[in-house]
């Protein structure tokens, strides 16, 4: 007992070397190769090995160590075992502290792990969906059937966010679980399908047909010149109505004909460059005379909305969605009046996507290069491999591809100017 002194401590200190030297009875001085200094009391309990850190060097003395190592000795021919003592206190601790210190701590621990979309999309759902149901209640007082009851409301609204909602929940008490901050996730054993029923099955996207275009492009200023342009933009690069909304004139390359997609614009979390033909590079021009100077493409008209994001934001994309509603509804009044020869379907901005990428195949355009018109990651080997960028193979793309959205405007036969590149072939790197 008693065989270790602070000289001796302090040289090892100073020397940095990994140490573990027993001091007697079990307590043991340790120094990691971090250098991190602590006392630690070995000692067997029903006939096993165990551990109880007490503290760390110099704020628990050579003296304060020898002190709790006996009180800990003292426990354990009692029969309490101390090590476990210990984890359980922490555990009670980190139990009784609200739910919304324990999100806040995952959200510390675990975002910077996460892709930025990810991060922004559980962010929102944990502020404000999860915590004014549960943050004021403590970690530990949480149980399944008030994860139940949250899910519950919202799948009402949204079954699709109630998965979302449902994984930020599970993945708080994942982590919470992991740090002892509770002894049991309330979310194991449950899920969205048995509280919410079967999904209801997704839409299927729309390719909307040459004599749908024919009948839906002329019509497009029925929107308003501004929107008019926006659809046809949208159309023409295959891009997502997010990306257009919030993109900046910074972003627009108007000698190059080429519009960049930032990163935090893209779905993917990566930016992209959108080859421009002359057609889409002349609608951004006459944009540019809508925008009065804003930094946005397509800046916001409401003045409430301007003033809730000082001054200057961009538009709601939403907006466009209801537009096209409202078009498409005119245009079948229009058709059952026998005013038009074809029927519209009712189409979303991003319908326009499943559009182009179909006609596309149609027109020859190699599957990459398709593929990569509408930023959609090659996957497995070939997004390994293949680095090329295809920026001249989707510009060629898109030209063709503009070439038949203005002869659909125009309600003329479209020829391929081309046929060269029916089907297209990439070129080296």
């Amino acid at each position: 007992m008693g065989t270790l002194t602070d000289v001796r401590i302090r040289s090892w200190i100073k020397v940095g070397a990994p140490v573990a030297r027993a001091d007697g009875g079990g307590l043991t001085f340790t120094l990691s190769a971090k250098g991190t200094a602590a006392w630690v009391l070995r000692y067997r309990f029903d006939g096993k090995p165990r551990e109880l850190t007490i503290g760390r060097y110099p704020d628990i003395t050579l003296a304060k160590a020898r002190e709790l190592a006996t009180e800990a000795r003292a426990k354990i021919q009692q029969g309490v075992d101390v090590a476990r003592e210990k984890q359980k206190s922490r555990i009670d601790r980190a139990a009784a502290k609200s739910f919304r210190q324990l999100a806040t701590d995952y959200m510390e621990k675990r975002f910077p792990d996460l892709a930025e979309n990810t991060i922004k999309q559980r962010r929102h759902h944990i502020e404000n969906v999860i915590l004014p149901k549960l943050g004021n209640l403590a970690a530990r007082d949480v149980t399944t059937s008030d994860v139940v009851a949250l899910i519950e409301t919202v799948g009402k609204r949204s079954q699709s966010v109630a998965e979302l909602v449902f994984t930020a929940v599970s993945e708080i008490f994942k982590h919470a679980v992991a740090r002892h901050a509770v002894t049991a996730n309330p979310c194991a054993g449950i899920s969205v399908s048995a509280i919410c029923g079967k999904p209801i099955p997704k839409r299927q996207r729309l390719n909307l047909s040459a004599e749908e275009l024919r009948v839906i492009l002329p019509a497009l200023p029925l929107m308003g010149d501004q929107n008019a342009l926006a659809v046809k933009i949208l159309l023409a690069t295959c891009t997502r109505i997010g990306e257009l909304t919030r993109a900046k004139w910074a972003d627009i390359n108007f000698e190059q004909a080429e519009w960049f997609v930032p990163d935090a614009n893209s779905k993917s979390g990566r930016g992209f460059v959108v080859p421009l033909t002359p057609p889409v590079v002349r609608w951004f021009r006459e944009l540019q005379e809508f925008s009065c100077g804003s930094t946005f493409v397509l800046p916001a008209r409401q003045s409430r909305r301007r003033k809730n994001n000082g001054g200057d934001t961009h538009f709601e994309q939403r907006a466009i969605n209801s537009m096209l509603h409202k078009l498409c509804d005119k245009l079948e009044a229009a058709h059952l009046q026998g005013e038009t020869a074809t029927s519209v379907r009712r189409f979303t901005p991003h319908d326009l996507r499943s559009t182009a990428r179909s006609h596309l195949a149609k027109m020859g355009v190699h599957v990459i290069v398709a593929e990569r018109c509408l930023n959609h990651s090659l996957g497995g080997l070939i997004a390994v491999y293949d680095q090329h960028d295809y920026m001249t193979e989707r510009r060629t793309a898109l030209e063709l591809w503009t070439d038949f959205i203005l002869a659909c405007e125009a309600d003329r036969d479209w020829i391929p100017k081309t046929l060269n590149v029916v089907p297209l072939r990439p070129t080296a790197a």
